[in-house]
């Protein structure tokens, strides 16, 4: 077997091996490497490196390390030979959500791969010829030698491919039905409309991706660890497809940490190796025991620590009572009705800090909703206690707004024009241009400019009357149309110096004492990482000046997910009727309520998500032994 740049440690518990990265960026460059390796000892043996693609979120920083290797580092891709996973059927090979389209935008069309060594399913060939066009494409992957790589993603139901749940070991090259979980995951990609996404696919079957000589599936964020965890340690089945590469000789995960996050050695490294007890190590130990145990903190006892792995903490910190009272004094301490500092508080054991008693606040919204329904309750008691609160709307979130709340909002705006006289030839001609173009749009068609105005002037207004509910003055609501994302398609330009330097210049100008920002750590190709970087930046660019010496960073959590217990520095409690308030400034966007174009696999409206997070939040506190409040927003301070 040849040797493989990317290694790992067997692990307990986990049948396929496994590596885990900081983030899915590292990882990416590490599997591109191993790529790269492969296509030039293939080149050093006069051979032909058979590759098999995959498509979706998780290989494009793959690809776009391949294309920087290309460039800077001369690596040729004429001894290349790929096969793609999977087509959706029907599909034109123009079409946005084509594979086709995706894989020459993301890789072939900036390689020097010749277009005759790349295959793809065709999602055009007649019904009647898929059965004939699947066996075919086996064969021409048998005719080369079969692959030297297969690289795959994974669904949240544990899908490869293409090949969902209840697919057989040996299944072949096919057309499926998919999974209405796979559909729904899709709508997103195709202006978030169920309906048209397709109902069937070509893949590449079970059998031919275990062929592969080597295989490397990828994964990152939250949202896939259950699945994976369940096809890293749980048992080979047809209802997790993933599974199957447990029998494969030479398969790899390769997973960010979030993505990491249910496994058992990041759930509870203890009962799989030896660990160092820091502070933040027995709180999740602690925790994760009450939780189990379903006790609160003050009453585990010895016996509880002995019995579940966690004898060893007892040996290093004594007993069972002093270490609880310890953590339930942390848990305790991080509750905090004032987010911005209790006035002549005691800031020896309290996250904020009481001067100054007015602070200056920035929060960052990568969407002009993300404020207030991710920290809608923190944010108006910064304003109720006398803050000097500021947004930052990061992006215009206009691909978020549906075609026809755009025509609404177009035919309201002829209306009160015509009503009340108003003439203006150019603004006239922008709306009924891009109210033509809505009427007309093809699936294939990406937004115009006047469209995406359009959308962004909705977004803008709802921004703008959330502020108003809450209190803040419109001289600090600050809409920063960073350019990364003014692309009009899911998919967006790279970062820039030109967007970090929007948020350094606001950053710079406000000289705040707080900084609120979206903590999606875990989102690697979503518009809250893309932000959360550009923030990250910009607070690197200004770290040495004085005022940053006084600044807090906070980051909060997006509509999807909390923070874990343990995680948690800041707790702010919320009433019932602050938890009511909190609706009814995410009632302010309207565009986002109803028939939500990134709704995702949740079909929750984004308020009862954020009401059962937040509820949840509390309960954890409550199941640990603290006060039972309505709710609570967490928070985790980032330190620069």
């Amino acid at each position: 077997m040849e040797q493989q740049l990317i290694t790992t440690d067997p692990i307990a518990y986990e049948k396929i091996p496994t590596k885990i990265f900081k983030d899915s960026k590292e990882a990416s460059n590490a599997v591109a490497h191993e790529i790269a390796e492969l296509i030039r000892e293939r080149q050093r043996q006069n051979r032909n490196c058979i590759l098999g693609l995959a498509t979706g979120s998780s290989p494009k920083t793959v690809y776009a390390e391949l294309i920087r290797m290309h460039r800077e580092e001369g690596l040729s891709f004429k001894n290349v030979v790929s096969f793609n996973l999977d087509e959706y059927f029907p599909m034109e090979p123009d079409s946005l959500q084509s594979y086709v389209r995706f894989m020459k935008e993301q890789l072939f069309d900036h390689v020097d791969i010749p277009k005759e060594n790349y295959f793809i399913p065709d999602g055009t060939v007649p019904a009647s010829k898929v059965k004939d066009f699947s066996e075919e494409y086996e064969r021409k992957i048998d005719a080369v030698g079969g692959l030297d790589f297969q690289l795959l993603g994974i669904g949240a139901n544990g899908h490869i491919g293409f090949n969902e749940p209840g697919s057989l070991v040996n299944s072949r090259t096919r057309l499926m039905m998919l999974d209405h979980s796979t559909r729904v995951a899709a709508a997103s990609d195709f202006g978030g409309s169920l309906v048209k996404v397709p109902k069937k696919a070509i893949t590449m079957g079970v059998a031919k991706i275990l062929s592969a000589k080597r295989v490397v599936l990828l994964a990152w964020g939250e949202r896939k660890a259950p699945v994976i965890a369940e096809a890293v340690e749980g048992r080979v089945t047809e209802t997790i497809p993933a599974s199957y590469l447990q029998t494969h000789p030479n398969a790899m995960f390769v997973i960010d940490e979030r993505a990491a996050h249910e496994l058992t050695r990041m759930r509870t490294p203890w009962v799989v190796e030896d660990v160092e007890w820091t502070s933040k190590m027995v709180k999740k130990a602690v925790t994760n025991l009450a939780l189990t145990l379903g006790k609160p903190i003050l009453k585990l006892t010895n016996k509880d620590y002995n019995d579940n792995g966690l004898s060893d903490l007892l040996a290093r910190h004594g007993q069972a009572y002093e270490i609880n009272i310890d953590v339930f004094n942390q848990l305790q301490h991080s509750i905090s009705g004032w987010p911005g500092g209790k006035p002549n508080a005691d800031d020896t054991n309290r996250p904020e800090r009481a001067l100054p008693t007015k602070k200056r606040v920035i929060i960052f919204s990568p969407h002009p909703d993300d404020d207030i329904i991710s920290m809608g309750g923190t944010f108006q008691r910064l304003v109720d206690q006398g803050h000097d609160v500021h947004i930052g709307y990061q992006t215009s979130g206009n691909i978020a707004v549906a075609d026809d709340e755009a025509i609404r909002f177009i035919d309201f705006v002829v209306d009160f024009n015509n009503k009340f006289g108003i003439e203006n030839k150019e603004t006239q001609q922008l709306f009924a241009d891009a109210k033509e173009f809505l009427k007309n749009k093809k699936d294939s068609d990406v937004d115009t400019d006047g469209v995406r105005y359009v959308k962004g002037l909705i977004r803008r207004g709802e921004a703008k009357a959330t502020c108003r509910f809450v209190g803040i003055p419109e001289e600090n609501v600050h809409f920063m149309d960073m350019p990364f994302y003014e692309t009009g398609r899911i998919e967006k330009k790279p970062l820039g110096a030109d967007d970090v330097a929007i948020v350094a210049n606001l950053i710079e100008s406000i000289k705040p004492h707080q900084v609120y920002a979206a903590g999606d750590l875990a989102d690697p190709h979503g518009t809250h990482k893309v932000c959360l970087d550009a923030i990250f930046a910009a607070v690197e660019q200004l770290k040495h000046k004085n005022f940053m010496k006084d600044c807090w960073v906070w980051l909060y959590r997006g509509a999807w997910a909390e923070w874990d217990i343990h995680e948690i520095e800041m707790a702010v409690p919320m009433s019932p009727d602050q938890v009511l308030q909190k609706r009814m400034g995410i009632f302010k966007h309207q565009s986002q309520k109803d028939g939500v174009v990134f709704q995702g696999t949740d079909a929750r409206e984004f308020w009862q998500r954020a009401e059962e997070r937040n509820r949840g939040t509390a309960q954890l506190y409550n199941k640990l032994g603290l006060a039972e409040y309505e709710a609570m927003e967490a928070f985790v301070r980032w330190k620069f």
